[in-house]
């Protein structure tokens, strides 16, 4: 009896696991994926935005997310619509005039910059973290047939969280460089 109980147990923790990693793919997919995907340039390009004027953006709390500039549209697309739109966290603060190519996510037009590659990066990292530290802890349980102490899987956690904060400023000022130098 309590060999059948410590299977079920086991294939529940493992079931947990997988369902974990599920729902953390699915929400990073959801969230930071679009625009990271149009950041990063995955795809062709969508368009081109001819920049009239740009100015320091800000996110829902007012904190300041890089420069965003706003143009006029022009999408390489037959049949679409030329259109309004804001370049996020643009690469560099345009001149008026100036025409950048870009790929579009959620009605935002987004192009290779050190800053969004910063806050998009980290910002699906911590959404990660957590995900996948529940998913080590219930494999482990699962591993063992009980339930594992949690302890270092939390610092664990924590530390991930500040690595993924240094890896995603690093990775930023990379791509910053680059985008500078090239």
């Amino acid at each position: 009896m309590r060999g059948g109980v410590r299977k079920l147990g086991r294939g529940a923790a493992a079931a947990g696991a997988v369902v974990t990693l599920g729902v953390a793919g699915w929400l990073t997919w959801l969230l930071p994926g679009p625009q990271i995907a149009a950041v990063v340039g995955v795809g062709a390009v969508d368009g081109v935005v001819s920049v009239h004027e740009c100015h320091e953006g800000t996110d829902a709390e007012g904190y300041t997310t890089g420069t965003d500039c706003t143009g006029w549209y022009t999408p390489r697309r037959p049949g679409e619509a030329e259109r309004e739109i804001v370049l996020a966290t643009a690469a560099e603060d345009y001149r008026p005039g100036a025409r950048v190519e870009v790929r579009t996510a959620r009605g935002r037009a987004y192009e290779l910059s050190g800053t969004a590659v910063a806050n998009f990066g980290t910002g699906a990292g911590l959404l990660l973290v957590p995900f996948l530290t529940l998913s080590a802890w219930l494999t482990a349980c699962a591993r063992h047939g009980r339930v594992e102490n949690g302890e270092g899987y939390f610092f664990a956690a924590l530390a991930a969280m500040v690595a993924v904060l240094v890896l995603g400023m690093a990775a930023g000022a990379l791509v910053g460089i680059g985008t500078f130098v090239f």
